[in-house]
């Protein structure tokens, strides 16, 4: 059995795959101040409670861009799974062809979605991935990563305005019944939800006109996909398991080189 650790700035997504096959995936909360054997002991705990034995995984590889987890992650690993594993990092083998002005910038994250959206999406591709930010990455049909967009994310975006003001409250992200809200929170759930589908929608639009070239597939992962989705005609396909995908992927690819 495999683990896949997808790390993130606000969640660490696992994913326990048996073969080729997704047993189990979750998310606990990234936090920096973390220990190894306080993550390796809530991993314990969560494997326990589905009956699954960590003795069971015999390899794992992990994606980040927490560089002050890297270590204790991988700490966790030798101590509580028995075996190094693999990082997502400079030198392994990804197979695909960035064409941007400084492929180290590009985020592991971001190297994930666009490895497994062209596994299993033909190219060319728009990925949009509502995360911490909302990133979108553009595929041509060469299958080269030509470079994309960083938004804020969903999530922040509230962040920033409830913290940033006096009275606006904390909110639920979730779509009004109207644009037109007639109370504060109605106008905040407005604000942020068709606000964000207007930008998606709009870029997503300016990045097809600059490509100039037909059947165009738009790709949505991250935690907000389904709900933006939704509302958006031009995304074609919801995939939240993409990364935990991609990171499978490179973990055989790699471990067949090694």
């Amino acid at each position: 059995m495999i683990i896949c650790m997808d790390v993130g700035n606000t969640n660490i997504k696992y994913g326990l795959f048996d073969i080729d096959k997704l047993i189990m995936s979750f998310r606990v909360a990234t936090d920096p101040k973390k220990t190894s054997d306080e993550y390796g002991g809530q991993l314990l705990s969560i494997l326990n409670n589905n009956g699954i034995s960590a003795d069971s995984i015999n390899g794992g590889i992990i994606s980040s861009v927490v560089p002050q987890l890297d270590y204790t992650l991988e700490r966790m690993c030798l101590l509580y799974l028995k075996f190094k594993p693999m990082m997502l990092a400079p030198g392994l083998k990804t197979g695909l062809n960035l064409k941007v002005d400084n492929a180290k910038e590009v985020g592991a994250d971001r190297v994930l979605n666009n490895v497994a959206a062209l596994l299993k999406y033909k190219a060319p591709l728009i990925i949009v991935d509502f995360g911490t930010a909302t990133t979108f990455n553009v595929i041509n049909e060469k299958n080269e990563f030509i470079g994309g967009v960083i938004s804020p994310g969903i999530k922040g975006s509230l962040d920033s305005l409830v913290n940033g003001t006096a009275k606006l409250p904390r909110v639920e992200i979730e779509k009004p019944e109207t644009v037109i809200g007639k109370n504060t929170v109605t106008n905040m759930q407005s604000g942020i939800f068709y606000g964000f589908a207007g930008l998606v929608e709009y870029i997503i639009k300016r990045i097809k006109r600059e490509l100039k070239c037909d059947g165009i597939t738009t790709v949505a992962t991250g935690g907000f996909a389904e709900i933006i989705a939704n509302e958006i005609s031009s995304i074609d396909y919801v995939d939240k398991l993409l990364t935990l995908n991609g990171l499978k992927y490179l973990y055989d690819l790699n471990a067949s080189e090694a």
